[in-house]
């Protein structure tokens, strides 16, 4: 009998898998016919009438680029994509072969944005990218390849600001707590590019752009800026963000004379009909792969959703508060007052934590359904925040898994007349890209179990906690077989969470 580790395991590495640039782009596209080819992205078709131009920017992009050319062959006629400074001998040293472009291939590879910031050699990319989409004719399609990570990688502030004067506005406006959403508003209306510049700037070809998207919700004029989005922001939203924030009195020169030139009333939308937008891999694709998984290693499984935002503390006590429910219908008690009290609690945690899209009460009448004849399996996705105190190392998928195993073990503490061994439960978190924080982990395993050995071993888990040293906990146990250990992955849809059930 598996072990409830190697099924979260094989479902997570299933889910990963489906994501994974070559099978991704060789699911959505393919080229059909001679002569006249035509470029067929999701059903949809493109009639290839004179030349194939490729350019890409972000982090899994590369490995989308060799599928692509694969896919292509010699109708393409020259590429230039941006990527993160190293990657190609990351992937040399990993032995990943089909993320590498072959020896003679026709596109160019930039890699710039060291530590994700934008740089002089991201800056010299998107140039060349600017260059090449601006010569293209009515006849020619341009196949644009962008992941997450592709906001740093395509910098072109509108002249005359300097790269610089941007990067420096956008540390202060995060500095003065700007969310996300805002900086990207911000950036936006200074960039040449983002925002539907580059779509504008290859009218009148045809551009076709595949998306792998690292964005809850998957909003085709956020990831990485929506370079070929039409924006759903105007001028007036960047200079409400700037008197915000107490900036607008105090703008470097250069973002004055473009914010003033630029017109305050929103112009006629542009027309964005030359351009066709489609997301080919997603959280929620690699949920859905999990379930089917799941579903044939005989687990009842749900997708609880694909949108997991918040602190990190206050997801755990969601996930705790979840298992804690199912637990309860496990021994028959889920009618009972104690079932009632966590379900109310759930229900206010999850307005707190305004999960976009999540139906709670439809949820938990079907959790409520499951009987402890079938292990079960929840499933989520997206991404949590933690709030860094110590000095220690992990991330935030590490620290989930560690506080998701410190709140069952309490739990559990409390039911002191509970029969012992009715159920096992594992959790898992990890991050798609095969990174979680500074350390070689994508994040990790947990188990009340866990926590009840480190405690007998005098080891404090609040303290790891209290230091954000999520990573050094979970390295002393089984020599880190409790961490998840992937290597890079060539791609990134967010974060996977697994909690496995079942009754023993």
């Amino acid at each position: 009998r598996m072990s409830l580790r190697e099924h979260a395991l094989s479902l997570f590495r299933s889910a990963v898998g489906t994501v994974r640039p070559a099978p991704m782009l060789k699911r959505a596209v393919k080229l059909q016919g001679e002569g006249c080819p035509q470029l067929l992205v999701k059903g949809q078709a493109f009639p290839v009438k004179r030349d194939l131009y490729l350019v890409g920017f972000g982090k899994a992009v590369l490995g989308m680029a060799a599928a692509a050319e694969e896919i292509l062959g010699d109708h393409l006629v020259r590429g230039i994509i941006n990527v993160p400074l190293g990657i190609q001998e990351s992937l040399q040293r990993a032995e990943m072969q089909e993320m590498l472009l072959k020896p003679h291939s026709k596109i160019r590879v930039i890699e710039g944005a060291k530590n994700n910031l934008p740089d002089p050699e991201a800056l010299k990319g998107a140039f060349a990218i600017q260059e090449l989409a601006e010569g293209l004719t009515a006849d020619d399609l341009l196949l644009v390849l962008i992941s997450g990570g592709g906001s740093a990688l395509l910098p072109a502030p509108i002249p005359p600001i300097l790269l610089e004067e941007k990067e420096k506005l956008t540390k202060t406006l995060a500095s003065r707590g700007a969310a996300i959403q805002e900086l990207n508003i911000v950036r936006k209306t200074l960039s040449l590019l983002k925002g539907g510049g580059l779509a504008r700037l290859a009218y009148p070809a045809q551009v076709v752009s595949l998306i792998l998207s690292d964005v809850i919700g998957d909003p085709l004029d956020i990831i990485a800026s929506g370079p070929t989005a039409a924006s759903s922001h105007s001028i007036q939203d960047c200079l409400q963000i700037l008197t915000k924030y107490n900036l607008l009195h105090n703008l470097p020169k250069s973002v004055e004379t473009v914010l003033s030139s630029s017109p305050s009333k929103p112009t006629a939308p542009e027309d964005y009909s030359h351009v066709c937008n489609v997301i080919i891999g997603s959280n929620t694709l690699a949920l859905e792969e999990a379930k089917r998984q799941a579903e044939g290693l005989g687990y009842a499984t749900l997708i609880l959703s694909t949108a997991i935002c918040g602190e990190v503390g206050h997801v755990a006590t969601l996930y705790c508060q979840l298992i804690q429910l199912v637990c309860l219908g496990f021994a028959g008690l889920g009618e009972g007052p104690l079932s009632e009290e966590v379900r109310e609690n759930l229900l206010k945690l999850a307005a707190e934590l305004e999960i976009p899209g999540l139906n709670l009460v439809e949820f938990l009448q079907v959790l409520q359904g499951l009987g402890p004849e079938k292990p079960v399996c929840i499933l989520a996705g997206g991404e949590t925040t933690v709030q860094l105190q110590g000095t220690g190392k992990g991330g935030r998928n590490q620290e989930l898994a560690l506080r998701v195993g410190l709140g069952l073990h309490r739990t559990q503490a409390m039911e002191v007349s509970r029969p012992p061994g009715r159920y096992e439960i594992v959790f898992l978190s990890g991050g798609t890209d095969g990174q979680d924080g500074p350390t070689e982990a994508a994040g990790a395993f947990c188990s009340p179990e866990l926590v009840d050995e480190a405690l007998q071993e005098g080891l404090d888990v609040e303290t790891f906690l209290s230091n954000n040293d999520s990573y050094a906990f979970f390295s002393q146990f089984q020599g880190g077989h409790h961490l998840l250990v992937t290597g890079l992955t060539g791609t990134n849809v967010m974060d996977i969470q697994a909690i496995l059930l079942r009754a023993t």
